[in-house]
C-alpha cells in the first residue's frame, strides 16, 4: 500500500458522496496502491452510511475535532504515505498522483496542494484570490518552506508519526496544521509546494461567514505562537502586509482616545510625534492594500474592487480575534492550573 487517504467528515452528508467519488475516479495512480479512510467524528447524520457504500474504510471516534480525527484515521493507515484532504473537497483526477509524485525525492517529509473554487459569489471570489495570493509567497520560499494545509496535504507516516501528527488542542480546525509544519520544518524535514495538486473547496460565500472564518483563525494563531514564537515574525504563509495592516488598525484605534488625552494632559508634542507616526504606519498598510489590489485586479476589476472593502473587514476580524485569542488562552492556563 503506497498511499492512505484520510478524510475527517463531521455531519458531512451533503459532501462526503462527491468526495469519495473524485478519489475513487483518480488518475495516474493504480487503484490497488492507495485506500481511503473516513474518519467519522461523532456525526449525527448518515456521513457513515454514505462514506461505507461508495466503497470507503469507515473508522469512528466521539466528536473531538478534526485534528483528533486524523491522527485516529492515521493509526489505521497501511500506506506510507498519509494523504489528507476535507469532506468538503473535491479532489481533481491527478490531485492524488501530484501529491505523491514529490516524494520520489527521499529528502521530502511533506508537500502542500491548493485550494480552487467553482463558486461565483463576490466573497468567494475574493477568498481564493486572497489565497492565490498566499500560494505566490509560498512559490517564493519553496527552498524554506514551513506551512502545510491539511485540506490538500501529505506525509511520509514515519516523519508524521516521529513528529506526533496533529496537536489536539487545537479543536476547530485552525492551527494544527501550521503547528506540524511548524515541527518538521524546525526539524530540518523538507517540505514542498505542488500546485499542481488541486482540490475544489467551497469557501465562505459571505462577508458575514468570511468575518468570522477570519476571527477563528486568529483565535486560534494565539495558541500556534505561544508554542512557536519565532513564527510571529516570519512563515513561507502569513503576508507581513497583513501584519502590518493589523498594526496600523489597533495603532489607528489607539491614537483616537489617546491624542485628546494627551492634549488634555499639556503634552501636545508627544500627540504630534504620535500623529506622524500613525500617518507613517497608515501610508505602509495603505502601500500593502494597494499590492493586494493590483494582484487581484489582474485577475479581476470587480474582485479587486471588492477586495479594498474585503481587505478592512479581515484587519477588524483578526484586530478582534488575536485579543480575543489571548483572553482565551488566560483561562485555559488559569482552568488548567487548578
Amino acid at each position: 500500500m503506497l498511499a492512505s487517504v484520510i478524510i475527517p467528515a463531521y455531519n458531512s452528508s451533503g459532501t462526503i458522496s462527491a468526495c469519495i467519488s473524485s478519489l475513487k475516479a483518480q488518475k495516474g495512480v493504480a487503484k490497488k496502491s492507495y485506500e481511503i479512510i473516513v474518519v467519522d467524528d461523532g456525526s449525527s447524520d448518515d456521513t457513515a452510511t454514505r462514506a461505507k457504500k461508495l466503497g470507503s474504510r469507515v473508522v469512528h471516534q466521539e466528536n473531538s475535532g478534526p485534528a483528533k480525527a486524523r491522527n485516529f484515521g492515521a493509526r489505521f493507515a497501511n500506506g506510507k504515505i498519509l494523504v489528507f484532504t476535507d469532506a468538503d473537497c473535491i479532489p481533481e483526477k491527478e490531485w492524488l498522483a501530484e501529491m505523491l509524485k514529490p516524494f520520489a525525492d527521499k529528502r521530502v517529509a511533506g508537500v502542500q496542494g491548493t485550494y480552487r473554487t467553482m463558486q461565483t459569489s463576490l466573497t468567494a471570489r475574493f477568498v481564493q484570490a486572497e489565497i492565490e495570493e498566499r500560494y505566490e509567497r509560498m512559490k517564493a520560499n519553496s527552498e524554506r518552506l514551513d506551512w502545510i494545509g491539511s485540506y490538500s496535504a501529505a506525509y511520509r507516516a514515519r516523519d508524521f508519526f516521529e513528529a506526533g501528527g496533529f496537536d489536539e488542542s487545537f479543536p476547530k480546525a485552525s492551527g494544527e496544521d501550521p503547528e506540524l509544519s511548524y515541527k518538521l520544518a524546525k526539524s530540518g524535514k523538507k517540505l514542498v509546494f505542488n500546485p499542481k495538486a488541486v482540490v475544489y473547496h467551497s469557501h465562505p460565500d459571505t462577508i458575514a461567514k468570511y468575518f468570522w472564518v477570519k476571527f477563528y483563525r486568529a483565535f486560534y494563531r494565539v495558541t500556534l505562537y505561544s508554542k512557536h514564537s519565532d513564527k510571529i515574525v516570519h512563515d513561507s504563509y502569513t503576508p507581513n502586509s497583513i501584519k502590518a495592516q493589523i498594526i496600523a488598525g489597533y495603532f489607528g484605534t489607539a491614537m483616537v482616545g489617546l491624542v485628546p488625552v494627551l492634549y488634555f494632559l499639556d503634552q501636545p508634542e508627544l500627540a504630534a510625534i504620535l500623529l506622524v507616526a500613525n500617518v507613517v504606519i497608515g501610508i505602509v498598510a495603505t502601500l500593502t492594500i494597494l499590492r493586494s489590489f493590483h494582484f487581484v485586479l489582474q485577475k479581476n476589476l470587480t474582485v479587486a474592487v471588492f477586495a479594498l472593502f474585503m481587505i478592512q473587514v479581515r484587519t477588524a476580524a483578526f484586530m478582534l480575534g488575536l485579543p480575543a485569542g489571548v483572553l482565551g488562552r488566560l483561562h485555559w492556563l488559569e482552568r488548567d492550573a487548578k
